[in-house]
């Protein structure tokens, strides 16, 4: 009787090993394929960085942010006189130099812009690229990099002997490096070369390279500080000439920034007030003026 009791119960504990065997194994399974499910769901892809700057103008300088694809974005450039220019002139606001233009997405990262200002009656035109996107997760990328390329023409008149179309292009060459430290913060640097196809005297430079900064940082949550500087590299331009200073503040306002400022420079454009910027700020030539701007949505996405 005992063997017979010591067969039944190793053939019950073998009918259920062989029972539950599969079922343990396939409750595993099922638990390993939830599980890779899970993480390739949860896996986090890059995460871009966003509105490093509010606008696509600084100060004097362009940021790395470009219109949204399909995104057409009208901008008012306006400067006055100097403060320093006296009543006799409303301290600068009887005098004022104003530049016009479009900007268009052709992309997120692909935008074209053209210009037209009523400094030396100058046409212009440029193209941005945003070739790297500050981003955190898979393949985090700590800063964002824009290319910029741009020309100008002036259409002044001038006195013999006339110059030709050649003589009054200019270009301009920068490469915008930027970083947002936070949600207040954001710093961008930009090398910058100016090629002028004329100068006026066997002294002045058609390559002039400079070294541009730029900061904003908000104080609340709808009001920014920012500043731009650029700094002429050694050479007959920066002996002759000022580096370009601006500060001003950002206003948001209905998901719109109104931008106020004051500068050295009186040209809104690389190649004016790069390598042409002859007032002293800490003398009281100052411009003040604004940008504003209008963007318009031309495509759906």
């Amino acid at each position: 009787m005992t063997t017979l009791r010591f067969i039944g119960w190793s053939l019950c504990c073998s009918l259920l090993l062989v029972c539950g065997t599969p079922a343990l194994a396939q409750d595993e399974l099922l638990q390993e394929l939830e599980k890779k499910a899970a993480d390739s769901t949860q896996t986090p892809g890059p995460n871009y960085t966003q509105a490093t700057f509010k606008g696509t103008h600084i100060i004097n300088s362009q940021s790395i942010e470009t219109p949204g694809e399909g995104t057409l974005l009208f901008l008012i450039q306006h400067r006055f006189g100097t403060l320093n220019s006296g009543a006799y002139n409303f301290f600068g606001l009887d005098q004022a130099v104003l530049r016009l233009s479009f900007e268009y997405g052709l992309t997120d990262r692909l935008a074209l812009g053209v210009g037209r200002s009523s400094q030396e009656k100058t046409f212009d035109g440029f193209v941005k690229y945003k070739a790297l996107r500050q981003s955190s997760g898979t393949h985090a990328m700590p800063v964002s990099v824009t290319l910029l390329a741009s020309s100008a023409l002036t259409s002044l008149k001038f006195r013999e002997p006339e110059r030709t179309t050649s003589t009054r292009l200019a270009y301009t060459y920068q490469a915008l490096i930027a970083r947002k430290f936070s949600s207040n913060l954001s710093v961008q640097f930009m090398p910058t070369l100016v090629h002028r196809n004329f100068v006026e005297t066997t002294r002045d430079q058609n390559d002039v390279y400079a070294l541009g900064a730029a900061v904003r940082q908000k104080i609340t949550k709808r009001l920014a500080l920012t500043a731009d500087y650029f700094y002429l590299l050694p050479g007959a331009t920066a002996d002759d000439m000022r580096n370009a200073l601006g500060v001003g503040i950002d206003i948001e306002t209905g998901g719109h920034v109104f931008q106020l400022h004051f500068t050295n420079a009186q040209g809104m454009m690389e190649s004016l007030f790069v390598p042409r910027t002859t007032g002293n700020f800490f003398d009281g030539d100052i411009y003040f003026g604004f940008n504003v701007s209008r963007a318009f949505t031309v495509k759906s996405r």
